[in-house]
């Protein structure tokens, strides 16, 4: 009997070995697949763009041409080659190409110049979001940010619409905006976590809607996963409504997270009424009861996060100090309006690069070149 249960065992162990080798094949030949369909649209947008170069008469009737390819193609290789379909290659090799050469007048009614094709490292489905984009470097930052986190599409979705980029943007010193469009967002220091508004669309509550902090809380643990998430990188649960008792008082902290990159407490307190100084003065006690009582030597000082339906700056500044680890940000229950933080971003570098032009005497210098566009029009 024991012999039995033994080789029975042994069976089991050997197909699970061979069933993870199976499932680890399918899920490279699956991406080594997409990658390839990638590359493949891409060239394809490639042709075409290259096809109505050669004279103003083609361009002129690219969609005439466009409905006749789909059509030849269809009938080769069945379904997916619709006009739709052609439009987006052509589109993702406009967006993604890097021309080699500069562009002149006489290149321009010559065929295409030398093109280096970039490397892509995402699903066809993350870069048909990432085309609507116009804006190169808020581009650029989402597929940095969707390869270092290993977004889904869908995800990808939701931060290019819940406007991550300006809302990171507009949460860090002027400086380091461009920054994330180089590196996407690096997190060093407590301001680097931080974004204003958190967008707490995920958990269902109606923004017109009566609600307390309960109801709120119970709305984020419910969507915990999704909160994390939203909170940024690095983000850990690890209590809601956590009780520590100082001088026979006992509080309550809302929801007490970690951050594993900057290796410290993140402490979070709702408000759905306008923020107080009595709130700010509460964060900072649990904040001190933390660093004092809870964190191991190694970690970094512990994060105060108030999440508010409304937060006054000047509230904040003059009744914290200044190297106080508290923030206060507001929470929206719906999506922001993207083309009012993509106006303040655009605002915010002019100001930064106004602010850094070089000065000759007492005067700053004009420059020639006018100061660089966050939002630039699509490509057509």
């Amino acid at each position: 009997m024991k012999k039995n249960l033994t080789s029975l065992k042994s069976e089991n162990s050997l197909f699970e070995k061979i069933s993870a080798l199976i499932e680890s094949s399918r899920a490279h030949m699956a991406k080594a697949v997409n990658t390839a369909m990638v590359y493949t649209y891409y060239g394809i947008g490639q042709h075409i763009i290259e096809y109505e170069q050669k004279g103003e008469i083609r361009a002129t009737y690219g969609k005439q041409v466009l409905s006749r390819l789909s059509d030849k193609l269809s009938q080769k290789y069945g379904n997916g080659w619709s006009v739709e379909t052609l439009t987006k290659c052509r589109k993702f090799f406009q967006v993604y190409s890097i021309s080699s050469a500069p562009q002149t007048k006489s290149a321009k009614s010559s065929a295409v110049q030398t093109i280096s094709t970039p490397q892509f490292t995402l699903s066809w489905n993350h870069y048909q979001i990432l085309m609507r984009v116009n804006n190169p470097d808020e581009r650029h930052f989402y597929e940095i940010e969707a390869q270092k986190q290993n977004w889904g599409y869908r995800w990808l979705q939701r931060q290019v619409a819940s406007s991550l980029y300006e809302r990171l943007a507009l949460s860090t010193n002027k400086n380091k905006v461009i920054r994330l469009a180089e590196k996407g967002q690096v997190i060093e220091k407590s301001e680097d976590v931080i974004k204003n508004p958190v967008v707490l669309e995920f958990i269902g509550l109606e923004p017109s809607s009566s609600y307390s902090e309960t109801k709120l809380e119970n709305a984020i643990i419910s969507k915990l996963q999704t909160f994390l998430l939203e909170m940024g990188r690095g983000f850990l649960f690890e209590a809601r409504q956590k009780r520590f008792t100082f001088d026979e008082d006992n509080f309550y902290v809302d929801l007490v997270l970690y951050n594993r990159i900057l290796q410290c407490y993140v402490l979070v307190d709702l408000k759905v009424e306008k923020l107080t100084h009595q709130d700010l003065g509460q964060m900072q006690m649990y904040v001190n009861y933390f660093d004092r009582y809870i964190k191991l030597d190694f970690e970094k000082p512990t994060i105060g996060i108030l999440l508010c339906k409304s937060k006054a700056d000047a509230l904040v500044e003059l009744t914290l100090p200044k190297d106080a680890n508290i923030y206060a940000s507001a929470y929206e229950l719906c999506l922001p309006d993207k083309s009012l933080l993509q106006q303040k971003v655009k605002e915010w570098i002019a100001e930064f690069e106004e602010e850094n032009e070089p000065e000759v005497g007492n005067k700053k210098v004009a420059k020639k070149v006018t100061a660089k566009k966050t939002v630039k029009k699509a490509k057509k």
